[in-house]
This record gives C-alpha cells, structure tokens and sequence, in this order.
C-alpha cells in the first residue's frame, strides 16, 4: 500500500464524516441561531432553554438522514472491501 493510496483513504474518510455530520450540525446551529434571536428579542437569558429544542431538532433530523446515511456508510465500506486486493499490491 503506497501513500498516496493511504492519503487518499483518510480523505475519502473524512469527506464522508463531514458529508454525514452535516445536515445535524448545520440543523443545531439554525435552530440555535433561531433561539438565540428569540432569546436577544425578548430578553429571556436562560440558559437552559436551547438545549431542549436543539436536541429535538438534531434528533429529528437524525431519523430522516439515517437511512440515506446508512447507504453511504455501507458504499464506502463495500468499497474498502473489494478493493483490498487492490491496496495489497
């Protein structure tokens, strides 16, 4: 396995990590961001109150991607393995 393969491996993995952890953090960061407007609009400081909704809305979406991110994961793995006499050259 040269490094150019290796190199090219890691990447594809961390591609695929931010592909997959995308649509949650950009989903708690909107509904942050909408909390926080809230928050500064009404001048309720409370700490405590963006963790419910933001863990609700994370887990909401969660359930929608899971399949869709199930898919990619088991590609990527499919790949990995039927290219492995491919890297052992």
């Amino acid at each position: 396995m040269t490094d150019t393969t290796v190199l090219t491996l890691a990447k594809e993995a961390v591609k695929l990590c931010l592909i997959l952890s995308g649509p949650i953090l950009l989903t708690a960061l909107v509904v942050g961001l909408i909390i926080s407007i809230f928050q500064a609009v009404t001048q309720i400081q409370e700490m405590t109150l963006t963790f419910i909704p933001k863990i609700l809305a994370m887990l909401l979406v969660f359930i929608l991607t899971l399949p869709w991110a199930l898919k990619k994961l088991v590609d990527f793995t499919e790949n990995l393995i039927l290219n492995i006499p491919n890297f052992i050259k």
